[in-house]
């Protein structure tokens, strides 16, 4: 996945452009979303999530169970909400090794995991801009 940007209007907008992502995803992606509370990472991932599986699943917030996952025909996709986490070493207890092993993950708030965030993963920036538009670019941090 190489670097761009949108100016998503609506969060039709996200959604088509996650699922572009979405589409390209394979086993071992990692994408890290980035953004303030309110921003649209959870629509984002809603929206990634629906078009790897349907759009009639049902993916609601980590934010209190702090990981989810879907099942797709390639791959299992681990949706983490680390918001709440007091300390990096409480990933793993999440199941963030097994996670780590082929499989897709989608990380909300990834800086709480601080360097135990792979430096392939994809990092995914949501700005708000105003009550609707959204500013989103995606980059691969080249670290390795």
């Amino acid at each position: 996945m190489t670097d761009m940007q949108i100016i998503a209007k609506n969060e039709k907008d996200t959604a088509n452009f996650a699922g572009k992502i979405a589409s390209n995803a394979k086993n071992g992606d990692i994408y890290c979303l980035h953004g303030n509370l309110g921003a649209g990472k959870t629509s984002f991932s809603r929206a990634f999530i629906q078009s790897l599986t349907s759009d009639t699943t049902e993916v609601p917030s980590p934010t209190f169970t702090l990981v989810q996952t879907y099942d797709t025909q390639d791959f299992s996709i681990w949706h983490f909400d680390l918001y709440r986490l007091e300390g990096p070493e409480e990933v793993y207890e999440l199941g963030w090794e097994e996670a780590l092993s082929d499989n897709v993950l989608l990380i909300e708030w990834p800086e709480k995991a601080e360097t135990l965030i792979p430096n392939t993963a994809h990092h995914i920036y949501i700005t708000i801009d105003d009550d609707e538009t959204r500013t989103i670019r995606i980059e691969k941090k080249q670290n390795a």
